[in-house]
């Protein structure tokens, strides 16, 4: 049985899946021909996609938590959710240059708990805040068994749409069809394992601990529970700043599902480019505790993972140190991590 069998996942199976939603999603692009709101073709290599409304171009994503929703459930610590829900759909956004402005929000439940409610709104708000997004609006929806979960609290799924508008020094969204070969990859630093690679994480700590795992020690100050409940980042007050100081990268990569090779490779396929990455951010501690636990080969680790890195920046050289200045400005830890090449292949060293 191969590791990605033992895992429950099939990143192949998931990419074919997404890839045939998006083509029935493409056929419906000629219903509003010459209409408002008609959807841009030629962004297949995001997870957003601009629509058109007159001489206003606006952004559109969507996404979830998924299964980091039971680590809330098992710690009681829900209001640090609310960054991993803006950041899946606001770093989205941004790899095209939308700037986020708004987002809504959809809680299914299987009964309600006015607290919990309270918690995870009350982190909507905060993450909100820190990426300057306007909640405008949102359903809590009550589904009773239909909806399973961790424990006897309140169990949900959250997921939400974010949509963003394309700043007036941008003729067109960043598409990735200015990146060339020999062109500089900066990567910027995560915190943790953001909302990808779930599934993974919860099988190896149950057999390595057994059912109540998160509450096992990771360190003399954090649990298990604790440490894999790390909030997710947000990176697109970063790529924000940058456009509005004129910086405009060639191709930006957000790391989600897939890890680093399968989303880079989404940006350089359109212009069959590869990518060799020598300096990334090493992988966060915890990332590498699991491998050894559950004898992880390193390529199926940085497939599930992002692997200390959230968010690649390919850039012209002469704007490397802008960006790395603008980025330190706002506290992100952003540094070199390769070029682009010619091969077609992405190496990791």
């Amino acid at each position: 049985m191969s590791d990605t069998n033992k895992s429950g996942l099939d990143i192949e199976l998931g990419n074919t899946c997404s890839q045939t939603a998006f083509n029935w999603a493409k056929k419906t692009y000629s219903f509003r021909e010459s209409r408002k709101g008609q959807p841009a073709k030629g962004l297949d290599g995001s997870f957003s996609n601009l629509l058109v409304f007159g001489n206003e171009k606006i952004g559109i994503a969507s996404d979830g938590i998924g299964t980091k929703i039971e680590i809330a459930e098992r710690t009681g610590i829900y209001d640090t959710l609310g960054y991993d829900l803006v950041a899946m759909v606001a770093d989205d956004l941004a790899t095209a240059g939308f700037e986020p402005t708004n987002v809504s929000n959809i809680i299914d439940v299987n009964v309600l708990d006015h607290k919990i409610i309270d918690q995870l709104m009350r982190g909507l708000h905060d993450a909100c805040k820190y990426s300057n997004i306007t909640i405008s609006g949102g359903e809590i929806a009550e589904l009773g068994n239909r909806i399973g979960g961790y424990g006897k609290n309140m169990h949900f799924n959250w997921c939400s749409t974010a949509i963003g508008t394309l700043p007036d020094n941008l003729t067109k969204p960043i598409d990735a069809s200015n990146i060339s070969e020999n062109d500089v990859i900066l990567t910027l630093q995560s915190n943790g394992f953001r909302s990808n690679g779930f599934s993974i994480i919860r099988k190896i700590l149950f057999n390595k601990f057994g059912a109540d795992w998160h509450l096992e020690k990771y360190s003399e100050k954090q649990t298990w529970g604790e440490i894999t409940l790390m909030p997710s980042l947000i990176y697109s007050p970063l790529i924000t700043q940058l456009i509005s100081e004129n910086i405009i990268p060639n191709g930006i990569c957000h790391i989600t599902g897939g890890g680093i090779k399968d989303n880079l490779n989404r940006v350089l396929k359109k212009n069959k480019l590869g990518a060799n990455l020598t300096n990334l951010f090493p992988p966060h501690k915890a990332m590498t505790q699991l491998m050894q636990m559950h004898k992880l080969s390193k390529e199926l680790a940085y497939t599930y993972w992002n692997m200390g890195n959230g968010m690649l920046i390919i850039c012209n050289k002469e704007d490397v140190d802008k960006i790395l200045n603008t980025a330190s400005k706002k506290s992100y830890k952003c540094q070199v991590a390769g070029k682009t090449n010619s091969t077609q292949k992405i190496t990791i060293n």
